[in-house]
């Protein structure tokens, strides 16, 4: 089931997430054992640019609760550091002469079904050691791309539950609403509450003895019993 399909527990349980920390993995071992730390700045840019992807899906996801727009924007962002991680590779293979796999390429056609049911670090490390640099690179690309197609699900599933539902704000909003006219409600229902309204026990209910305007109220003016009516001739 992919991520736009269900309502995950967890950030560990998104396929996205899974998927974006195998790139990182993938590009941690190809910037140690083909790129010079010292001299090359590709090699923290490349870093830096795997570690967004994958610690965005963490931050946005966390943010959910609070904001669906932080949770949006967050997806957006790692989508464009593995976008912009796909330039690195492709950059790594031009200028050093090696082959980029296409769709017809042989080495292509045998990862792509194989890397769809793997979103396990611990797999692509077995597979990556010792293989040269133009295969890391042309695998790390293929992973980036599985892992940028779970993103955009992802987006697009935000961005319905957004439209069905509204964002935190609306929704708080909305049960506030709904809590406020549930009271009302349950006030409605139970005259017999000494505070209610239509209580004949309420001290404000016109048919209670002791309120002002009832004629029983010895203190009433219309009571005839008032010694001190309006119409008294004592008075």
């Amino acid at each position: 089931m992919e991520d736009y399909q269900k309502e995950p527990g967890s950030y560990k349980s998104l396929k996205a997430y899974q998927k974006s920390e195998c790139v990182y993995d993938i590009t941690y071992y190809f910037v140690e054992h083909f790129l010079d730390r010292i001299h090359d700045r590709t090699v923290d840019q490349m870093q830096q640019a795997a570690r967004s992807g994958k610690q965005n899906i963490v931050e946005g996801y966390s943010d959910a609760e609070g904001s669906s727009d932080s949770y949006h924007k967050l997806s957006v962002i790692a989508k464009g550091s593995l976008e912009e991680l796909v330039e690195d590779y492709e950059d790594y293979l031009r200028v050093h002469g090696l082959e980029r796999w296409g769709q017809d390429h042989s080495k292509y056609q045998a990862c792509i079904p194989l890397f769809r049911k793997h979103n396990d670090s611990v797999y692509y490390r077995r597979q990556i050691e010792g293989r040269s640099d133009e295969d890391i690179a042309n695998i790390a690309i293929i992973v980036i791309h599985q892992t940028l197609a779970l993103l955009r699900g992802l987006i697009d599933r935000i961005d319905r539950k957004f439209l069905e539902e509204g964002g935190i704000k609306e929704q708080r909003f909305q049960a506030r609403q709904n809590y406020r006219k549930n009271h009302r409600d349950q006030n409605k229902k139970k005259p017999n509450t000494p505070n209610h309204p239509n209580n004949p026990n309420n001290p404000n209910h016109p048919n209670n003895p002791n309120h002002p305007t009832n004629p029983t109220n010895p203190t009433t003016p219309n009571n005839p019993n008032n010694p001190t009516p309006p119409n008294n001739p004592q008075n």
